[in-house]
């Protein structure tokens, strides 16, 4: 082995450990949030940078061809689906009335929902 294979296994071990952390962050965040907003925010935005950084280490583990095409795949479509999945539950949370929307400091869905209502302002 040469210092570069080290050196990458090493950066690789530390992005494999930060991006455990990211994710148990997240999970935490998504068990001690009170309501459904907060929680679809806990369950994407750390999950997904956790995950790259997880795949980013064992791309710098495996440093094969076929494995980083694949790898570039998983994060490609890990961006595509989560925060699209996180925002479809959040809007169909708010639509059925289980967000608690007396706490939102701005409420943009509200003159979108009405019954063709004009917002008073």
């Amino acid at each position: 082995m040469n210092a570069w294979t080290e050196a990458a296994d090493l950066a690789g071990a530390i992005l494999l450990l930060l991006g455990c952390l990211q994710c148990l962050l997240g999970v935490i965040g998504m068990l001690r949030f009170p309501d459904v907003l907060s929680r679809s925010h806990a369950a994407t935005k750390p999950q997904t940078l956790g995950m790259l950084l997880v795949l980013v280490g064992v791309a710098l583990q495996l440093r094969h061809a076929i494995d980083l095409g694949t790898l570039t795949l998983i994060v490609f479509f890990q961006f595509l689906t989560s925060p699209v999945a996180s925002h479809l539950v959040a809007r169909s949370a708010y639509r059925t009335g289980q967000t608690g929307s007396r706490g939102l400091l701005r409420d943009d869905l509200d003159p979108q929902l009405s019954d063709g209502e004009q917002p008073q302002e």
